[in-house]
């Protein structure tokens, strides 16, 4: 059996990472202000996290305008929904076993 430890995504090691997936997992989409809110991050900041998960496919960027003002939203991919969940699977895998 493989350890748990070597399952981990490293993609995911990134509290701010951990953060937008949480947000995408049980929200059909959020927009930019509201994650940058939810995980009290800079833009600079958040928009760097943003373009990696984008980059592994793991989130799906979709821009638009709300009036004139252009509002961008970010889902999760199904490719990133399974990444996801193999990485907390992995951890509950570690946290069990230290118990």
């Amino acid at each position: 059996m493989a350890n748990p430890i070597e399952q981990l995504n490293k993609v995911f090691d990134s509290r701010i990472r951990i953060g937008i997936m949480s947000a995408l997992m049980v929200n059909e989409e959020v927009n930019f202000n509201d994650l940058k809110a939810l995980i009290e991050v800079t833009d600079g900041n958040l928009a760097t996290h943003l373009k990696t998960l984008e980059e592994h496919v793991y989130i799906k960027v979709e821009k638009g305008f709300i009036g004139r003002k252009t509002n961008t939203t970010y889902k999760i991919t199904k490719a990133g929904e399974t990444a996801f969940r193999a990485h907390l699977d992995a951890l509950e895998k570690i946290i069990k076993g230290l118990t």
